[in-house]
């Protein structure tokens, strides 16, 4: 079993920032704060636990090797997401 993986950071940010998902946003919905966020996108590259990777793959409704850079990014990991992830109503 994977316990930890190491994503691009540079990715996370394009897809998340294409996507017209806010940092406080994704926080919210992946269960990180926005501090640790910040502080993943300003790195090169970050270790995360699988745990985390799948989250951020799941809101971001990207696969995870597109994190890891194991997959290309293509154009539809890029558009905006149509539908909101968020059932409570918050963030829409």
């Amino acid at each position: 079993m994977i316990d930890h993986m190491k994503i691009k950071s540079a990715r996370l940010k394009a897809i998340r920032k294409d996507r017209k998902i806010g940092r406080p946003k994704l926080a919210k919905l992946s269960g990180l704060t926005e501090r640790k966020l910040a502080k993943i996108e300003a790195e090169t590259s970050s270790i995360l636990p699988h745990s985390t990777v799948a989250i951020l793959s799941d809101v971001l409704q990207v696969p995870e090797p597109t994190l890891t850079g194991d997959f290309p990014l293509n154009e539809e990991d890029l558009k905006p997401l149509t539908k909101s992830q968020c059932t409570s109503g918050c963030c829409s």
